[in-house]
């Protein structure tokens, strides 16, 4: 059941199905400072750090994306089979066994390794526009530089980029709001990344390498094994996953530091703060900017009936800024501040984080270094704040660094 406004007609309504709606808007922050939840078409809206770090460690919730399909009318069809068997969207044992079977291929010491890549790629990225001081950011570094990371992590040529790119791309409309007029877009991107990564589970099957689709197609762990359908599965998920979020967030991130000049400059000096502004960023300016959990169960929660089924909204912008958890929410590259929500939380931690926070944090500071004073050239073109948000267009100026 989701409530209504009238309801409860002392706590707000949101319609987050609208476009127009922003969720970093002075009206969120407004309803924050008097009420912990609200009421949104999609259920319950959770605005204050507290309640929702709280909420995603609630054992009484299970992760609610499932549900989204359905909440924009989509009931079955390739992309709600396929959102049905994704990770994130598994609970208990199969969400166990699938995270196990998936995890090492991500971890710290595989991904340290490819540094020095991630930032020769970066540097060519940059060469290619600075002495013309301006740029188009999305196309010209946000964009081939999250989707090649991809292709060097999955060992694919980079050549290949754009169609990645592409498919990744429109498919990342299902998270947005407007995803069912999308829906005939994000079925030919899925139907293209199927076949994709079909032949390559194939080849690698045969042809084996150094790379993170061959240790997906070898996983194992008490001869336990990912099946086809697994690996295809979750190879589309990674692909779109990966460079969807990261594209956008690198936007996000410029976004957030045109309106913070001196922070811009102090990360050009100071490349080591490069970890410390992906989170500050993410804290601030997150491209997910709200996390969904269903409950399992009746429960109480700060004095509010929760019913079994209900759908949840973490919201990690309001959440993230919200003055009651931290005496300082001023964007600050070298504050302490409360950790971002911006990976989720609980048992449906990203598990890709560590490949977003490392590729992030080379990018920023090289950039920092190479464009100097950016500014924006013109309003740009940009998804609705709410959903997964960012720039489909942001040209910059700014002046060429060392």
């Amino acid at each position: 059941m989701t409530a209504t406004q009238a309801d409860v007609p002392d706590v707000p309504y949101f319609d987050l199905a609208d476009p127009s709606f922003d969720v970093t808007s002075e009206l969120v922050h407004a309803a924050r400072d008097e009420s912990w939840y609200v009421h949104t078409p999609y259920g319950l809206a959770v605005l204050r750090y507290n309640e929702v770090g709280a909420l995603l460690k609630d054992r009484r919730l299970r992760q609610g994306s499932a549900a989204w399909p359905a909440h924009n009318g989509i009931h079955s069809g390739l992309f709600t089979d396929w959102w049905n068997d994704v990770l994130m969207n598994l609970e208990g044992e199969d969400h166990h066994r699938i995270r196990r079977l998936l995890n090492p291929a991500f971890s710290p010491k595989v991904i340290n390794a490819m540094v020095p890549q991630f930032q020769a790629l970066a540097e060519e990225l940059v060469d290619a526009f600075v002495d013309e001081g301006r740029c188009e950011f999305v196309s010209q570094f946000a964009e081939p530089y999250s989707a090649r990371i991809l292709c060097i992590l999955l060992g694919l040529p980079e050549s290949e980029w754009q169609q990645i790119s592409t498919w990744a791309v429109d498919l990342g409309l299902s998270l947005g709001v407007t995803f069912a007029q999308d829906l005939d877009k994000i079925h030919a991107a899925l139907e293209g990344l199927y076949g994709y990564c079909n032949e390559l589970i194939a080849d690698r099957r045969d042809n084996p390498r150094d790379d993170l689709t061959t240790r997906l197609v070898q996983a194992s762990r008490d001869e336990d094994r990912l099946t086809e359908t697994e690996l295809a599965v979750s190879l589309v998920f990674l692909i779109f996953a990966g460079m969807d979020t990261t594209r956008n967030q690198l936007g996000l991130a410029l976004q957030t530091f045109l309106r913070h000049p001196d922070q811009w400059a102090k990360l050009a000096e100071r490349p080591d703060l490069g970890r410390a502004a992906v989170e500050e960023v993410m804290r601030v300016n997150p491209t997910i900017t709200w996390i969904t959990r269903e409950a399992l169960e009746p429960f109480t929660f700060q004095g509010l009936e929760i019913e079994q089924g209900q759908t949840i909204q973490l919201f990690s912008h309001s959440a993230g800024t919200d003055p009651s958890a931290m005496a300082d929410t001023t964007f600050d590259i070298e504050g302490d501040r409360a950790s971002h929500m911006g990976f989720g939380g609980g048992v449906h931690h990203c598990l890709g984080h560590f490949v977003a926070r490392t590729d992030m944090s080379v990018a920023l500071p090289l950039l920092a270094r190479r464009l100097r004073d950016p500014r924006a050239d013109g309003p740009g073109e940009w998804l609705p704040m709410s959903g997964n948000t960012g720039p489909v267009r942001f040209p910059i100026t700014f002046t060429p660094g060392a």
